[in-house]
């Protein structure tokens, strides 16, 4: 299990943002026209079509549990935390990992 962390803009937007149902740390990867890989992570809700048994789960502190795609999830820290990026309505959550981790987890 993964023990997740939130920074205090993190725990700030968990509080105006209460939800039952667990996040999800979705792992996207699209093709180009050139051939070249493009990886994406998004921190959201968990949808309707997202089933348990392809993510792995994650735990803050608070018991708040989230799920981490399964390819994601083989190549994160055993530890991480979560923050808030972007400005105004562009402010969401997002992993907050150093360079190295961000290249592990997006380029091998």
């Amino acid at each position: 299990m993964f023990q997740v962390e939130a920074d205090a803009a993190a725990r700030d937007w968990f509080e105006t943002h209460r939800r039952p149902d667990p996040l999800v740390i979705a792992y996207d990867v699209r093709r180009c026209c050139g051939g070249g890989k493009i990886c994406s992570v998004d921190v959201r809700a968990r949808s309707n079509r997202d089933r348990s048994d392809t993510y792995a789960v994650g735990q803050m502190p608070d018991g708040t549990r989230v799920l981490i795609d399964l390819r994601a999830a083989r190549r994160l820290p055993e530890r991480f935390t979560l923050t808030v990026r972007g400005i105004g309505p562009w402010k969401h959550l997002d992993l907050a990992l150093d360079g190295e981790q961000w290249g592990e987890l997006l380029y091998t």
